[in-house]
């Protein structure tokens, strides 16, 4: 099972946190501000092992959909079943919207 997640990227932060709400244009996205400058892919793979980590997931199972060079990104998460995604999805949605 396969969950997808919309992030609005902040790079360039002072610490990075995972957490608020962005209008964007995937629809309702999940905030992640990271240390890591736009340069190179940095601040895309900070975010991707940071939401990994919001989510108590490996890495690994963590990748990027779609918004390689914008801020606006989708990423997919690898579930081994559908409780399993649910699970991952709501504990995205409580994190976005807390």
């Amino acid at each position: 099972m396969v969950t997808t997640i919309a992030v609005r990227v902040k790079p360039g932060s002072s610490r990075t946190r995972v957490g608020g709400r962005h209008e964007g244009v995937f629809g309702p996205a999940l905030v992640i501000a990271v240390m890591a400058p736009p340069v190179d892919g940095k601040a895309t793979e900070a975010v991707r092992v940071a939401l990994a980590a919001a989510l108590d997931l490996p890495a690994r199972d963590v990748a990027l959909h779609k918004g390689a060079t914008g801020r606006d990104k989708l990423f997919t998460v690898d579930c081994p079943g559908p409780g399993e995604a649910a699970a991952v999805a709501a504990r995205a949605a409580a994190l976005r919207d807390a």
